[in-house]
């Protein structure tokens, strides 16, 4: 008995919540990076040329800015056991986990279904290979709301967004370097097969492991029994069963329930582009500054990654990608990749060791400071990039630029917790008539004094509860079972559901809607790059155009990050 109050003081703790919740973000990044990096052979291999190769690269973020802000905010007004966010990594994961499976098995399914199997062949890759970018990125948004709801604290958040990049940029160090092992030469190899697929199995079994994890961190739920009957005191006595003839109006009212719920799922469906208008469109102020200098801080970070081992190979080697292999172009180019790929293997080390550091750096020099600091920094390194031809000062500069990719990730996400933390101060003009109303008709839709006095009240970002918050649900009594029929039990939910009364407030404007808009500022941040460089190159005939392009989008990021709402002075400053 004590050992196992022990293990669950141990998994309720702070940090090992924290712990948890990061080894999923961790999965996600190894299989990113090892996935996406092992692809572009895969793809060369079948028949796809460049140029289609890139489209299909393409594909997860052009789907991740449609759907990402519609998963956010469905998030934000979901209801289960579960909670709110778990339900969308799981499901996003069992993506991901179907398309490690689909990508190294597409021709042995191909086989399956047709007798010329290339074509088949090369859309079940395609299939793979969008479903694993799509779901894995679009996963990291429910991940990154569920880190706010439990560390709703401005310290508390900072380091578990601190621990976040941590874990993104040990996630992108080992998968960088698990493709380059010879998979197919090892122990595993007569047991899974050749090197794609013992490296896409080791992938899997990885990703399934922190998938599992998420299955202990505890995750309040904003049930609508949670909002009508109050908070539930951990050592209170069971509640007396309902009566028996409220089982019969709560199975009806649960039937009507499941029909509105499918009514609406079709309203939504048909209403998918004015709903996208709204998502966008809607933006609170201090949100929209935010999204715009993020967007383009990731555009210029983004411009290099994509093309950092094209120009290394190019304009520092002089190889010719094109040229025929075993000849000395080749060779050239080809060692160029290599630098390159040790260049930005060496900007997550970099990354991994901001992160630690960033939690110190805030406190003693303050957000703006570091922020603005991290921005600055990035087109100073590119513009060293551009007019050096030194392979160690380029590497060197590339390495460098980890400062502003762990800032990136850590900074803006802080500042949107900040935001919804301080909702009165930051959001206060946002507030629309629907949401008035809404609050209105569930006061009345209280039958007695005591059910609004025993109501949990949700925090300010839209989550009834925080495993960490400093106002415990258990400091309120629990609520008194009436002997009266139907009277403050859980009949008050069917009354309420069978008259038609709203079934509950939902939050104003969730936090995991923007966090998802912040998010489409990543996946845009790689859909604009791919579109005209190569353009851009072609035009200039030169491969430079790559690290000039994302000096001028540095530049552009600095002015737009001096206009970022950090505090509340800020506020009044720019007259929000």
């Amino acid at each position: 008995m004590a050992q196992r109050a022990w293990v669950s003081m141990l998994f309720h703790n702070r940090k090992t919540q924290l712990l948890l919740v990061n080894s999923l973000t961790f999965g996600l990044e190894v299989c990113l990076a090892a996935g996406i990096t092992y692809v572009p052979p895969l793809l060369l291999e079948v028949g796809v040329e460049e140029k289609f190769m890139t489209m299909v690269l393409g594909i997860g973020p052009v789907l991740g800015l449609v759907f990402v802000p519609l998963i956010g905010s469905a998030s934000d007004h979901w209801h289960s056991s579960y909670g709110r966010r778990r339900p969308f990594i799981w499901m996003l994961c069992l993506g991901v986990l179907l398309s490690l499976f689909v990508i190294p098995h597409a021709s042995s399914l191909a086989r399956l279904f047709a007798l010329n199997t290339r074509p088949l062949e090369i859309a079940f890759l395609i299939l793979g290979i969008g479903l694993l970018d799509f779901c894995g990125q679009v996963c990291f948004t429910p991940l990154e709301a569920l880190l706010s709801d439990l560390f709703q604290e401005a310290d508390n958040c900072r380091q578990a967004f601190s621990m976040y990049a941590f874990m993104i940029s040990l996630g992108g160090c080992i998968g960088y370097l698990l493709p380059a092992i010879d998979w197919g030469g090892s122990f595993l190899a007569p047991y899974l097969g050749g090197q794609e697929t013992c490296l896409f199995s080791l992938l899997a079994v990885i990703f399934l492991g922190c998938v599992l994890a998420t299955l202990f961190v505890t995750e309040e739920a904003a049930t609508q029994a949670d909002v009508l009957d109050g908070p539930v005191l951990k050592d209170a006595p069971p509640k007396p069963s309902p009566p028996a003839c409220c089982f019969c109006q709560l199975s009806r009212s649960s039937c009507l329930l499941q029909a509105r719920h499918m009514v609406q799922t079709l309203r939504n469906l048909c209403t998918l582009v004015p709903r996208l208008h709204s998502l966008y469109f809607r933006i609170p102020k201090v949100i929209r500054r935010l999204f715009v200098a993020e967007l383009c801080s990731w555009m210029a970070l983004m411009t290099f990654m994509l093309f950092y081992t094209d120009f290394v190979g190019e304009g520092l080697y002089h190889g010719v990608p094109r040229a025929k292999p075993g000849t000395d172009a080749r060779r050239h180019y080809d060692e160029g990749v290599r630098m390159g790929s040790l260049g930005l293997f060496l900007q997550c080390v970099t990354s991994i060791f901001f992160s630690t550091i960033m939690d110190r750096m805030v406190k003693q020099f303050g957000t703006r400071a570091v922020y603005l600091a991290s921005v600055v920094f990035f087109p100073i390194a590119a513009f060293v990039m551009c007019l050096s031809h030194s392979v160690i000062v380029v590497t060197i500069s590339a390495a460098l630029t980890g400062f502003t990719f762990s800032a990136l990730q850590i900074l803006p996400y802080t500042l949107a917790s900040l935001y919804h933390h301080d909702k009165q101060v930051f959001l206060h003009k946002y507030k629309s008539k629907e949401e008035e109303d809404a609050a209105r008709l569930n006061k009345k839709s209280a039958f007695s004094k005591g059910l609004l006095s025993s109501q949990k009240l949700p925090y300010q970002n839209g989550h009834a509860g925080s495993l960490f918050s400093s106002s415990s649900s258990s400091s309120s009594p629990p609520p008194a079972a009436s002997s009266a029929l139907c009277v403050s039990s859980s009949c008050d939910v069917s009354l309420m559901m069978m008259v038609g009364e709203p079934d509950s407030v939902p939050p104003g404007r969730g936090i995991c809607l923007d966090l998802a808009i912040l998010d489409s500022a990543f996946l845009l941040s790689q859909v604009v790059p791919s579109l005209f460089m190569g353009s851009i190159v072609q035009f200039t005939q030169s491969v430079t155009a790559y690290m000039a392009s994302a000096a001028g989008f540095g530049l552009v990021a600095i002015y737009f990050a001096t206009k970022v709402v950090f505090d509340k002075s800020d506020m009044a400053k720019y007259s929000l």
